[in-house]
């Protein structure tokens, strides 16, 4: 498939697409015959997987767009740098995450695991709607983690400030993560575009190495995990299947829609970790659902 078929596909944004299942999401939106616009951190290893990607699907081109996610200046300009060179957006996967050994600040102040969780992807989708509004139907799929299943959140300390923990962090952003996907799909109801919630299950990646059960006890584990190319498959079939063109407003897991946390379903608390949200990127966002008052 030469290159200007791959540009009538559509256009694809991955975030973290240079590594664990961001790789292999990157080979099958590449297989589809998207036109892939990569946003990485390491140019080198970006440039490693453009030509894997190269080797491996023929014609496939993808743009890489370097950006450091924790920082919210970075996300803006990737976003317009790719806005000012795709007017039409098809699907836009916000993959990059991480988590942290310790509460760590990021050069604008914000703590970073809910900087890279949370922050950049609300600020890349808002950046981008015109552009995905533009090609609709048009796709928003965040990806999450089981860790917000369970988890707590205080709209009044997104940030951890009054007690950070490994998983109480990482498990916090993955929810703010879910709610303001649950408000996005209400927001752009009726527009074409959806935004759905994948959790790509337990995979051996590097992303963990910082979980509290030690590095020992996690290679101990790694045999028993999905690998990257496993980790891939609900992402694609979230991102891609034909008869999932019009859901939005749903969680994922092994291609199956499952319940969120019912703490993401109260639509008062949405709109305050949204009000919230909205404070630290230093947007005027209204919150969507804010007139609701009460829980669902």
């Amino acid at each position: 498939m030469d290159a200007s078929a791959r540009q009538d596909r559509g256009v694809a944004v991955l975030t973290g697409g240079s590594s664990g299942i961001g790789r292999w999401i990157a080979l099958g939106l590449a297989r589809a015959g998207l036109h892939l616009v990569m946003i990485a951190r390491d140019p080198a290893r970006a440039a490693a997987t453009r030509a894997w990607l190269g080797a491996q699907v023929a014609g496939a081109e993808p743009e890489i767009v370097t950006a450091d996610l924790s920082l919210l200046a970075a996300a803006r300009a990737a976003a317009a740098a790719i806005a000012a060179r795709h007017s039409r957006i098809t699907l836009l996967v916000n993959n990059a995450g991480l988590i942290a050994p310790r509460r760590i600040l990021t050069a604008e102040g914000h703590e970073l695991v809910l900087a890279v969780n949370h922050l950049a992807p609300f600020v890349l989708t808002r950046a981008l709607l015109p552009a995905l509004e533009a090609a609709a139907p048009a796709r928003v799929v965040n990806i999450g983690s089981t860790a917000s299943d369970h988890a707590r959140i205080d709209p009044d300390d997104l940030e951890g400030a009054r007690g950070w923990g490994v998983m109480r962090a990482y498990g916090q952003s993955k929810l703010a993560l879910m709610m303001a996907s649950l408000d996005w799909a209400e927001q752009l109801a009726g527009t074409g575009v959806t935004c759905n919630v994948v959790h790509p299950g337990l995979v051996a990646t590097e992303i963990a190495r910082h979980l509290p059960f030690g590095t020992l006890a996690w290679r101990l584990g790694r045999p028993f995990m999905l690998s990257p190319r496993q980790g891939a498959d609900t992402p694609l079939y979230v991102a891609l299947a034909p008869d999932l063109a019009t859901v939005s407003g749903r969680y994922f897991k092994r291609r199956r829609q499952v319940p969120t946390n019912p703490l993401a379903q109260d639509r008062a608390l949405r709109a305050r970790v949204w009000a919230a949200t909205a404070r630290l990127v230093g947007e005027a966002v209204a919150p969507v659902g804010a007139a609701a008052g009460e829980g669902t």
